[in-house]
C-alpha cells in the first residue's frame, strides 16, 4: 500500500467544518490502495469537540502528533478570559472592537504571519524530516487554511524534492474575504504574497474547492509566472453517503426550516426574517405549522433579527451537536437555509454544508450572488433556488411555494437531480484525489 503524509492542523476529536474535507478523503483512502499518514498537533486550538468523528479514522491511518505552541493562552489573558473558552476569530465579527481587541489584531495581524500557527513550522519541518528519513512516503499533501500547514510542506519539499507535493486550499489565502480587514503594517502584505507564491510555485499539484478559485489561482501563477497554472485543480467538499442511512426523525408535525453549522453575523439573513415574520403575523396556518431550527453556533446578532421579527415563539436554538447526528435533521427538514456572507468572495465558497445539503435532497434556499459556485451547482442538480439579499419578492415567492406544498402534501419544487448530485459523494471526490496522487 502506499503511503501519503497528509499535514493538516484539524483532526478529530476537533470538530467543525475544518476536520471534514480530510477526514472523508483519509476514510476512503485505503479503499484505493493508500495509508493517509496524519501529521496534526498534539495540543490544538479546537473550536469543538467532536468525540463521534473518531470513529471515521480509518484502522490504516498512521497518526503522528508533536505539541503545538500558540499564542490564544495569553489572548485569552489579555481579554480576561476563562481558559476553557473559545477563541472567536476577531477578523470576521463585525462587532465594534474594544481597544483591547484592536491591539490584539495589530499584533496577530503583523507579527504572526501567515497565521497563529506559524511557531510550529520549523519544529514541525525538523520533526518530519527524520521520521521521512525513516519512513518514506510516496506523497505530501498539506491542507490550509491555516496556511502553515503549507509552509510545513514547502519544507519537507526543499529537503525531498522527488516526493510528489498537493497543496490543498480549503479557502484562498491572500483572497480570502476577511483578509482585507487585517490591519497590516507596509511590507506584510508582501510577505503574504511572496509565501503564496512559494507554495503554488513548489506545490506539484494545486488543488481548490471551486470554479472561482481555480479561476483566480490560475490568473496569480500566470500573472507571476508561477509555473503552468493548469496544475491548479478542482475537488469540491462534498458528502459522505455513510452520513445518510437510517430512517430517524428528530422533528414533530411542522413546517421546519433548518439551518446547521456556522451562522455568522456577516450571514445573517435579515431580509428572510423579515419575510417569514410578516407572514407569521398575518398568516394563523404559517404561524401554527412554521418551526425554525438552528444547529450549530449561530452569532448573536442573527438570534436577534429573528427575534425583532417577532419569530421567537418558532424557534429551537440546539446549538452544537455531533456530526453524526445532524444528517437526520437535514434529510427531513422542509427547507434548508444556506446564507453565504455579504462580502464579494462569496462567489467561490463552496462549502462542506452545501453538499451535504444535497444529500439531503430537500429544498434548498440560499442567499448570495446569482452568479457564483453555488448558483452554478443549484442550477445543475435542481436541489434549490438563490436569492441575492435583499429579494424581498423573490424570498416571499419561495416560501409561499414551499409552504403551499408542504400543506398539500405534494412534492417539494426543488426535488434534485440525484444523479447530477452523485458526483459529489466523498467516494468519487476521493478517486478523483487519487488520481492527482498517481499522477507521473
Amino acid at each position: 500500500m502506499k503511503r501519503v503524509l497528509i499535514i493538516s492542523y484539524y483532526w478529530p476529536p476537533s470538530g467543525g467544518s475544518g476536520v471534514q474535507r480530510w477526514l472523508k478523503f483519509s476514510k476512503y483512502l485505503p479503499e484505493f490502495g493508500w495509508q493517509p499518514v496524519i501529521y496534526t498537533p498534539s495540543n490544538p486550538e479546537i473550536p469543538a469537540r467532536d468525540e463521534s468523528l473518531m470513529s471515521e479514522i480509518p484502522v490504516q491511518a498512521e497518526i503522528l502528533e508533536q505539541p503545538i505552541k500558540e499564542p490564544y493562552a495569553i489572548y485569552r489573558k489579555w481579554m480576561g478570559k476563562s481558559s476553557k473558552q473559545p477563541v472567536v476569530n476577531p477578523i470576521v465579527s463585525r462587532n465594534k472592537k474594544s481597544w483591547k481587541e484592536k491591539i490584539a489584531l495589530l499584533i496577530r495581524a503583523n507579527l504572526f504571519v501567515p497565521d497563529p500557527r506559524i511557531l510550529w513550522v520549523k519544529p514541525s519541518i525538523q520533526y518530519l524530516i527524520e521520521y521521512l528519513k525513516e519512513y518514506p512516503v510516496d506523497a505530501i499533501v498539506s491542507t490550509g487554511p491555516p496556511h502553515s500547514m503549507h509552509l510545513i510542506a514547502r519544507g519537507i519539499k526543499r529537503e525531498f524534492p522527488w516526493i510528489p507535493w498537493i497543496a490543498d486550499f480549503r479557502d484562498p489565502w491572500t483572497r480570502i474575504f476577511y483578509f482585507k480587514h487585517l490591519p497590516m503594517l507596509p511590507g506584510v502584505l508582501q510577505r503574504h504574497r511572496r509565501m503564496e507564491a512559494s507554495v503554488l510555485r513548489l506545490a506539484d499539484e494545486v488543488v481548490v474547492v471551486s470554479q472561482q478559485m481555480q479561476k483566480e489561482y490560475q490568473q496569480l501563477m500566470t500573472l507571476r509566472r508561477l509555473g503552468d497554472p493548469e496544475k491548479v485543480q478542482v475537488i469540491t467538499n462534498g458528502y459522505d453517503d455513510a452520513d445518510f442511512v437510517g430512517h430517524h426523525n428528530p422533528f414533530d408535525k411542522g413546517f421546519y426550516i433548518l439551518h446547521t453549522g456556522l451562522l455568522s453575523e456577516d450571514g445573517n439573513p435579515e431580509v428572510c426574517w423579515e419575510v417569514l415574520g410578516n407572514r407569521y403575523r398575518l398568516d394563523p396556518d404559517f404561524r401554527r405549522c412554521l418551526r425554525i431550527t438552528l444547529i450549530g453556533k449561530t452569532d448573536a446578532a442573527v438570534l436577534t433579527a429573528i427575534r425583532r421579527n417577532g419569530l421567537e415563539p418558532a424557534l429551537t436554538n440546539l446549538g452544537y451537536l455531533p456530526h453524526n447526528v445532524i444528517s437526520a435533521y437535514q434529510r427531513n427538514a422542509a427547507v434548508l437555509l444556506l446564507p453565504l456572507r455579504k462580502e464579494p468572495e462569496a462567489k467561490g465558497i463552496l462549502t462542506g454544508k452545501f453538499f451535504e445539503y444535497l444529500a439531503a435532497n430537500r429544498p434548498i434556499l440560499a442567499f448570495g450572488p446569482e452568479d457564483g459556485d453555488v448558483a452554478t451547482i443549484l442550477a445543475q442538480t435542481q436541489a434549490g433556488r438563490i436569492f441575492e439579499w435583499n429579494d424581498r419578492e423573490g424570498i416571499s415567492n419561495a416560501i409561499h411555494q414551499l409552504f403551499t406544498a408542504y400543506q398539500n402534501g405534494t412534492p417539494c419544487p426543488w426535488t434534485g437531480n440525484l444523479e447530477t448530485i452523485q458526483k459529489f459523494s466523498r467516494k468519487e471526490l476521493t478517486h478523483r484525489m487519487v488520481e492527482l496522487l498517481e499522477w507521473e
